[in-house]
């Protein structure tokens, strides 16, 4: 029997399996579309470096039997998400990647958004959205994988291999966003803040301020409070169930 996921509230799901499937954009209305572009045109007014580039959104999200998650994607823009601020119009949830990585003592690794994000000052693990596959290519777990080994070496520098991450949570937060996250290999605080140092001074090299501008390492979810700033909506259930597992 298939049992949809509920669309509201933080949850979290185990999935030993997920099976992914491409659906369509539904149709929008033109009146929703124009209201949109105008939406996004003051967004990139307000922030030049925002980029109406290519990503993946959630098209459904259902469990058809215990440990086998069912998950639709649609291929969308950025500017897609501009939806969310027009009255009345509909946005389909947006689909991510993010990675718990502890240390070898046993903590976890949060970080902070820079200023100049989608989310600035906003405490998170490390991840990001999820992008369509080139041509020819496939979105399978694999290639989750390999995104989740990516944003990990971008934002943190460290160089996981994605046969190394373990899916080992879905999420589906309280906007309805679905979360894949990853569990990665420990490793030593000191090799964790040194590769961070690395990337956000190679991204400066670059002209670019890096995505994120802090880490801290939590031995529990108590301590995410003493983190000042917002939180995504899903760190605390998921650092509350690693430690609750370990």
């Amino acid at each position: 029997m298939t049992e949809t996921l509920p669309p509201t509230g933080v949850a979290l799901f185990d999935a030993e399996r997920l099976l992914l499937t491409e659906a369509a954009e539904p149709p929008l209305p033109p009146q929703d579309a124009e209201a949109r572009d105008r939406v996004w045109d003051m967004a990139v007014k307000a922030n030049p470096t925002l980029f109406d580039g290519p990503v993946v959104a959630c098209g459904g999200l259902e469990r058809s039997e215990p440990g086998i998650l069912r998950l639709s994607w649609v291929r969308v823009t950025y500017r897609h998400y501009a939806l969310r601020r027009v009255p009345g119009a509909i946005a389909l949830p947006s689909l991510f990647v993010n990675v718990v990585q502890p240390t070898d003592d046993g903590r976890v690794l949060t970080a902070r958004m820079s200023p100049l994000t989608a989310a600035p000052g906003r405490w998170q693990l490390p991840g990001g959205s999820v992008e369509p596959p080139q041509a020819g290519a496939v979105l399978d777990e694999a290639a989750l994988a390999g995104q989740a080994a990516r944003e990990l070496a971008e934002e943190l520098g460290v160089g996981a291999a994605a046969e190394d991450l373990e899916l080992w949570v879905v999420t589906r937060g309280e906007s309805g966003s679905v979360g894949l996250t990853y569990l990665a290999p420990a490793l030593p605080e000191a090799t964790l803040r040194a590769h961070f140092t690395a990337a956000a001074a190679a991204e400066r090299v670059q002209g670019r301020e890096p995505e994120l501008d802090n880490i801290a390492l939590v031995r529990s979810p108590d301590e995410l409070t003493a983190l000042n700033g917002p939180h995504a909506d899903y760190l605390e259930p998921i650092v509350r169930r690693f430690y609750e597992n370990r």
